[in-house]
């Protein structure tokens, strides 16, 4: 009688239990390295295993996710973010019979190749990197690349296309990814609602009813109706749907936050600042390879990477206190003493 390991098993239940619309971990398309299966974990736990300790998410804790450097402990940065993306999909994944270990792989993937002080290093990037910066296509550059000293994570086909087209314009070719895209977009505005409440910005009262009438009037209300309306409108389908209203009221409530938060003088008055010092560092390391550390140094010398390139993988990588420092250390004279 055929003996089976621990993963052949977790692979069967999927089969049993699984939508027919699932993702199932022995039909992966693989990976572009192949690689002994383990004998305990599908691939797609595998894969979250890799990002989960990867130094590129250890790094999240300290990059911004839209306030940069507020005073106070509770308001989010981008690994809180990443880690309520991944609670909103695996919630929605599992009411679906969906596969929950891709889908929460994906989410925990998807910003990796994010920048110190959020988009507006992004924006920083782009405008001094060859070929421009986008933090999506980071993000893949990070698992397929950066990531283990330029050996990458090697992460199923699966896991790289959901983060890479976890963006509004993207089209996942999973339901686990378009989850995830969704998630996404349910996450970054319900919390930046709640840190623009805490951070005096707006106030629950001045978003408009027209929204607020339908979605609920607070965040709790506003992740119920969202994410039920996502299963509701899902449940038996090849697809990832919700309804015309809700989804209208999301996307303007969207709108108004980009208006009233993203671009708010306030909430925003040090990305300037942010961005000169981004795009400082980027000049400097581009005339002193020398000073990058040994692993990026590796990638041009003995890999063949374009230097500007892997100049902006460096600072991509750092985390906001990270830049600060470098740049002190870099731009600021220090005084000495002669005893």
């Amino acid at each position: 009688m055929e003996k089976l390991n621990i993963r052949q098993k977790l692979e069967r239940l999927e089969h049993d239990y699984l939508s027919q619309y699932a993702s199932f971990s022995d039909s992966t398309l693989g990976r572009d390295f192949p690689e002994e299966p383990c004998d305990i974990r599908p691939a797609y736990q595998r894969d979250r295993d890799r990002i989960l300790h990867s130094k590129a998410f250890r790094r999240l804790k300290g990059k911004t996710q839209v306030f940069l450097a507020p005073e106070g402990d509770h308001y989010r940065t981008r690994m809180t973010h990443t880690l309520e993306v991944s609670q909103n999909a695996r919630t929605i994944a599992k009411a679906l019979r969906l596969n929950e270990d891709l889908t929460e792989a994906i989410a925990l993937g998807h910003d990796l190749g994010h920048t110190p002080f959020g988009h507006a290093g992004e924006r920083a990037l782009n405008r001094v990197c060859e070929g421009g910066f986008q933090h999506h296509l980071q993000s893949i550059r990070a698992v397929e690349l950066l990531e283990k000293h330029g050996e990458g994570l090697n992460l199923t086909k699966e896991v790289r296309d959901g983060i890479l087209n976890h963006q509004t314009a993207g089209n996942p070719s999973t339901l686990e990814g378009k989850v995830v895209r969704l998630s996404d977009k349910i996450a970054y505005i319900n919390h930046d609602i709640d840190d623009a409440i805490r951070g005096k910005i707006i106030k629950e009262e001045e978003i408009p009813e027209e929204f607020t009438n339908i979605l609920g009037h607070n965040s709790k209300k506003r992740l119920d109706t969202l994410i039920h309306d996502i299963v509701i409108h899902s449940e038996g389908k090849n697809d990832i749907l919700m309804s015309k209203e809700v989804e209208n009221a999301m996307m303007m409530l969207r709108k108004y936050m980009f208006r009233s938060v993203y671009t708010n003088p306030v909430a925003k008055g040090q990305e300037a600042k942010a961005e000169k010092m981004i795009e400082q560092l980027f000049t400097y390391y581009n005339d002193h390879l020398e000073c990058l550390p040994e692993e990026y140094r590796f990638m041009i010398f003995e890999k063949g990477e374009p230097a500007s390139r892997v100049v902006c993988d460096y600072i991509a990588g750092m985390t906001d206190r990270y830049a600060v420092i470098k740049y002190k250390e870099i731009m600021i004279p220090t005084f000495w003493e002669v005893y």
